[in-house]
């Protein structure tokens, strides 16, 4: 018991200690080729941002009271 303590503790004070520098390609790649119409390639960081179009904002308004639905052309009773 009092050894899977010690290691449930080890293994937490490991899982902290991550690398935080910069990003670079492995030795002997490089990064992929410059997008059409630049002159040079992107950085690490700017490859990992996702586009606006990848994680559009949210365009939903709420509700704040119930109110009645709008007519819906396409809200048709099933052919039989």
């Amino acid at each position: 018991m009092r050894a899977a303590i010690v290691l449930l503790a080890a293994g937490a004070l490991l899982s902290g200690c991550g690398n935080r520098a910069a990003l670079e390609p492995k030795k002997g790649q490089s990064l992929p080729v410059a997008p059409y119409g630049r002159e040079e390639p992107l950085k690490a960081d700017a490859l990992l941002t996702p586009p606006p179009q990848a994680a559009p904002e949210r365009n939903v308004e709420l509700r704040r009271r119930s109110e009645e639905r709008a007519n819906d052309a396409f809200d048709l009773p099933p052919k039989e």
